[in-house]
């Protein structure tokens, strides 16, 4: 599988990795309703058996629970063959599962040794903030002191590299005055497009790896949703709650776009999934795409995005859809 380097780091990843947020299950409140451990860990197992090379979670993701399962899946395969393992800090919670955020130096370190010992390891490959500040679009009064504190832990090996999720330029340019930011991982879809403006030109101008999640927009654009599996979806299920993409008006109109999509991909055998990964990694700027999964099956219907390019043309169609 082809393989990117991530920044300025050493590290070499493929254009694709796998997301474990759903594997936290949905007992918690950004959670994506019941999941199987047996499934999760059958999933990680066949991402990597597949070519997949790197894993994201968080320590938040199931209040430490889907950092517990990819040390679990990990366990069994031999060490020269395991997956880097990426994983973030700063949203922490309480004894009754409140979550809250914290950049403070000490809840930092602790989380760092909480994520060592559930994942298994001596060193966490990527290391990354999770949000500069909480609830999203806000910033830490303490984001220096976090991005102070995430370049101790690289020097004191506890971190091979260190990164930003959902940080914007004038938030990577503070903590680059501080330390070199390794990597940024923001959001990225055809439907969240707000990277292009500023942030993916500032990430290539100082050589800054780039990891988008949600490609398939947390799984509207897989091809897979309808009126129905949306209305079905889980009470507990965080997009039911937060994701204005799966309420409508908007709803109908992103399935619209689905089934447009659908006629792209089909011309060459490849899944609506698979075009809208394809469609985030033709940016030269990108290195490369999270892309969640929950059982096996769902590894195999968006793999194929890892060598699947888009022609030029195909581009400009995808962008009269989207305008449309």
């Amino acid at each position: 599988m082809e393989k990117k380097r991530l920044g300025n780091t050493d590290l070499e990843i493929t254009r694709i990795g796998l997301g474990a947020w759903a594997m936290g299950g949905g007992d918690w409140i950004f959670g994506w309703g019941p999941q199987k451990d047996d499934e999760s860990i059958a999933a990680i197992r066949h991402a990597v058996e597949l070519g997949i090379n790197w894993i994201d979670t968080a320590a938040v993701y199931g209040l430490g629970h889907s950092e517990e399962v990819v040390a679990r899946a990990l366990a069994d395969i031999p060490r020269r063959e395991r997956p880097l393992v990426f994983t973030k800090c700063s949203m922490v919670w309480d004894e009754k599962g409140n979550v809250s955020h914290s950049l403070k130096r000490d809840s930092i370190r602790r989380e760092m040794e909480a994520s060592l010992r559930r994942l298994r390891v001596e060193t966490i490959d990527l290391y990354q903030a999770h949000w500069p500040g909480f609830p999203a679009g806000s910033e830490s009064p303490d984001l220096e002191e976090g991005w102070r504190t995430l370049a101790e832990l690289k020097q004191e090996g506890k971190a091979r590299f260190i990164g930003a999720s959902n940080f914007n330029v004038g938030q990577l340019e503070k903590a680059g005055r501080i330390a070199a930011v390794d990597s940024l991982q923001p959001p990225y879809s055809m439907l969240a497009r707000g990277i292009e403006t500023e942030i993916l030109g500032y990430c290539a101008a100082h050589d800054i790896g780039v990891i988008v999640y949600s490609p398939m927009h947390a799984g509207l654009l897989s091809g897979t949703m309808t009126h129905e599996r949306v209305a079905s979806l889980p009470k507990n299920d965080w997009r039911v709650k937060f994701n204005a993409e799966f309420q409508e008006p908007r709803l109908t109109r992103n399935l619209e776009v689905v089934e447009k999509l659908r006629t792209v991909g089909a011309r060459h055998g490849r899944s609506t999934g698979e075009v809208a990964i394809a469609w985030t990694l033709r940016l030269s700027a990108v290195t490369a795409a999270i892309v969640g999964a929950r059982r096996p099956s769902q590894v195999d219907g968006f793999i194929g995005a890892a060598e699947f390019r888009l022609s030029c043309s195909e581009i400009a169609e995808i962008e009269k859809i989207l305008a449309a």
